[in-house]
């Protein structure tokens, strides 16, 4: 057996916490972001170790992993303040109510997937898929415009509606000492009319990603792109597979 990928810094304020190869084969790319005022010494005692905030929460069996994870880069998850849910996938939204109940963190989704997340939607979140149960889950803070934003201490995180892999999928991005980080999970789908899918509407949802012009991509699940070219050739690579 492969021993598994450690977590590591993606980039200034951005670490990568969770994913297929590092936490379970069921996991989404999971992303801690810090949002401390100084962010030179992660891990001396007595610091103090948030606000921190997650971009997805895993598939719910490997929430454990993923503490662990925040815990092996120095971090404290009571420092855990906010969590971005992208879409209602169970595997990115599965642990959700795990750290909710143990850490108190603010749900963060878009109100169009808030539906299935809030009435335990097994179709809609995939559940079924994955053999696992998914309670209902509340929903602290429903989006609802085309672009808004949320700050976790100093940073802010800006998140745009980006329907098309399901209705109320959405993307973040930061501006991180001239650089910009985007959280595009799942760019490459899959698409399904059961899932809420809509190809029309993940084409427009992809032009608006590529004008952002990216340095850095975060992946869904398959990992970490840069510099920009390659941000933008990874997403234009799907927009050709996925082309009328």
């Amino acid at each position: 057996m492969e021993p598994l990928a450690r977590p590591f810094k993606v980039c200034n304020r951005v670490y990568q916490v969770g994913g297929q190869d590092m936490t379970s084969g069921n996991d989404c790319c999971v992303y801690l972001v810090d949002g401390r005022a100084d962010t030179s010494l992660p891990g001396k005692a007595g610091h103090d170790m948030g606000p921190l905030a997650l971009i997805d929460t895993g598939y719910g069996p490997s929430y454990k992993s993923i503490v662990a994870n925040i815990l092996r880069l120095g971090f404290e998850p009571e420092g855990l303040e906010s969590a971005l849910l992208t879409h209602c996938h169970i595997d990115h939204v599965g642990g959700a109510g795990l750290f909710r109940e143990d850490y108190h963190v603010i749900l963060i989704a878009h109100e169009a997937d808030a539906v299935p997340l809030e009435s335990g939607d097994r179709m809609m979140t995939a559940a079924f898929l994955y053999n696992v149960k998914f309670s209902p889950l509340q929903i602290d803070r429903k989006l609802s415009l085309e672009e808004e934003a949320f700050d976790i201490g100093n940073v802010r995180i800006n998140v745009i509606h980006t329907p098309g892999h399901s209705p109320g999928s959405v993307a973040a991005y930061m501006d991180i000492e001239g650089f910009r980080v985007l959280f595009g999970q799942d760019i490459h789908g899959p698409f399904h009319p059961d899932l809420g899918s809509d190809l029309d509407l993940w084409r427009d949802s992809m032009q608006r990603l590529l004008e952002l012009d990216a340095d850095i991509l975060c992946e869904g699940h398959f990992g970490i792109y840069s510099p920009s070219s390659a941000v933008r050739a990874y997403i234009q690579s799907f927009l050709e597979r996925f082309a009328h």
